[in-house]
Formats: structure tokens, C-alpha cells, sequence
């Protein structure tokens, strides 16, 4: 059987929560499908992370985020989004992971793992969390290594590698070493990234500096064994003991669905996908993208804040067209 909506809108995270809205004021009949949990990507940021930006900034439909805090944490914007999304009695199946997008005869079904659903247009806002970029090296699928981390526990009285030196690497070195842990950071760049909250970025330097957090830059691991890592830096190939490997590379979209789409990239390498950035419609007319999607592998050039307008200059096009 197939369901028959107005707009299917994929991905339940902020931004697929901000197209909802627009389309509950607008008396579209809409569906969010969701694979995993309410805004499963902030569901799986670290317990303590704190947002680089205030509470007003990522506030969606001009409804207010109060925050107990200069900056809100990982915890108050769960209770944020969950309270828009149920208050607002938004129609969202979680739990429920889309497969694939085909448009057939001026209509799009969208295929997901428990129906399908007949919809007149569709909205891509996935995100780019749940898809590592690996290290692509020996050993990293041994059970050490993670691409996520979410609490320093685990790492108390361990030797634990942290790979990168983003917002997210810092975090875990720095919270990781305050719970015990002995931690070195491999980094591929010559310093710590320019783009960690500058808050954070001197706490990780002195720690650096005075050598209780120690730091190979230029540097990139050549094979992760059971106990030690070998790790490749300018002054040549060395081995060190270890117990953990937290290797926070960054992430990606899921290119897989918008390539069953259809939609095509504007950039190869860099993976950017076609769209009017005045309407948000993909080369496929009828389909949109939302947030960070558009970026492609640039996923440092979207976030909630400037990407919470996307679902109205959809909205607006979808009005004027549907």
C-alpha cells in the first residue's frame, strides 16, 4: 500500500523539524521519516558538549530556547527540539530508515523500510553524523577504535589516542585527560584547528605546552595493533603503547540517497550537490535539500543557524508550485 502525502520530509533532526512547521502552518499534509531517534544527531553528541553558538541563534520557527547557560549544552537542546516537535504535535515516524527516492510519471515514491509513500514532493534533511570518514588503515576495525565519542568513563586510567584537532577532538582529549586518562593527540595539520570554540582552544594548547596532553602534529597513523599504534610523524616512524583509539576524523553525508535520486553534484571532489540556492530544488524538480546536505563533504559550512532558513525558502517555492 501506498501512503499518499503532499511532502515527505526526510531526516528529524532541527532543520527537518523547521520544514514541518512551515508545512503545519501551511496545511500541507506532510510526514517526517526519521531512521533513528528525535533529533538522532544531537542525540549522539557528547554527554557534556557544550553549542558554540547562544540559545537565540538556534531557535527554529521564533520559538524561544531559554538556556541556563551562556551557550546551551547537548541536553537542553534535546528538551528544546523534543518540546517544539511534540508540542507542536508534528506528524513524525521514527525509527523508520528510507531506502531510496525514485520520481515516477510527475510523482515521487519514497521507499522506506516498512511502506512506501506516494508524495508530490520531498524534502532531504539528513545531515551528514552517521557516516565516519575512516582512517582506511590496519587495524581500525579492531574493538578499540571508535569514531564517536560520548563520556571520558571509559578512559579512565587508559592510554587513548585521539585522532583530528576539531571542536570534537579537543573536547575528548581535554575531558579524557581531566578523568584520568593518558591521552595523545595525532594531528595531520600543523596546529590545533583555527575553527576550535575559542574558549576551549587555549585550555588544549597549555595543556600541549606544559606536556600533560601530548601532541604529534604533521603527523597520521600508519597501523593501530592490539596494544600499540604506529604512528608516521616528521621525525619518522614511531610506536607507542595503547589501549584506545578515538579517532573523531569527521563525518559525511549519505550520498547513496540523494545518487538514488538522481540529484547530481556540482562538485565532484568535493561532493556538493546540485541546487538553487534562492528555492533549495536539486536538479530534480520537486525535490529539495535542507542544512548541512548542502554542503556536501564541506560540512563545516552549514549549521542550525544559518541553515534554520531553508524550510521557509521551501516552503514559500512548494506554495507557489504544489
Amino acid at each position: 500500500m501506498n501512503l499518499e502525502k503532499d511532502i515527505v520530509i526526510i531526516g528529524a533532526g532541527p532543520i527537518g523539524i523547521a520544514c514541518a512547521l512551515e508545512c503545519k502552518k501551511r496545511e500541507f499534509n506532510y510526514v517526517i521519516l526519521e531512521k533513528g531517534a528525535l533529533t538522532n544527531s544531537l542525540f549522539n553528541y557528547p554527554l557534556n558538549m557544550t553549542f558554540f553558538s547562544t540559545s537565540e541563534r538556534l531557535e527554529i520557527n521564533d520559538v524561544p530556547f531559554i538556556s541556563n547557560n551562556p551557550k546551551p549544552n547537548r541536553d537542553e537542546a534535546l528538551e528544546y527540539y523534543r518540546r517544539v516537535a511534540t508540542s507542536n504535535q508534528l506528524h513524525i515516524n521514527l525509527y523508520e530508515e528510507v531506502l531510496g527516492i525514485l520520481k515516477q510519471n510527475g510523482q515521487f515514491i519514497v521507499t522506506s523500510e516498512k511502506q512506501n509513500y506516494k508524495a508530490k514532493r520531498v524534502i532531504i534533511a539528513t545531515g551528514f553524523y552517521d557516516i565516519p570518514k575512516l582512517l582506511n588503515v590496519p587495524g581500525e576495525q579492531l574493538p578499540k577504535v571508535t569514531h564517536y565519542y560520548k563520556e571520558a568513563h571509559p578512559y579512565t586510567m587508559q592510554k587513548v589516542i585521539v585522532v583530528g584537532a576539531s571542536n570534537s577532538s579537543v573536547d575528548a582529549a581535554l575531558e579524557i585527560w581531566r578523568k584520568g586518562g593518558d591521552v595523545t593527540m595525532v594531528i595531520r595539520g600543523k596546529d590545533v584547528g583555527e575553527r576550535v570554540k575559542y574558549w576551549v582552544r587555549p585550555d588544549i594548547l597549555n595543556r600541549i605546552e606544559e606536556g600533560n596532553i601530548k601532541a604529534y602534529f604533521n603527523s597520521e597513523i600508519q597501523e593501530i595493533k592490539q596494544e600499540e599504534v604506529i604512528i608516521k610523524t616528521p621525525e619518522g616512524i614511531i610506536t607507542i603503547p595503547n589501549d584506545h583509539v578515538v579517532a573523531l576524523t569527521g563525518y559525511q553525508p549519505n550520498f547513496k540517497l540523494l545518487e538514488s535520486a538522481n540529484v547530481t553534484f556540482s562538485d565532484d571532489e568535493r561532493h556538493i550537490p546540485t541546487y538553487n540556492p534562492d528555492t533549495m530544488e536539486t536538479n530534480i524538480p520537486g525535490l529539495y535539500l535542507a542544512g548541512v546536505i548542502c554542503g556536501g563533504m564541506e560540512t563545516h559550512k552549514w549549521f542550525i543557524e544559518n541553515s534554520r532558513i531553508h524550510a521557509q525558502q521551501i516552503a514559500e517555492h512548494i506554495s507557489k508550485t504544489l
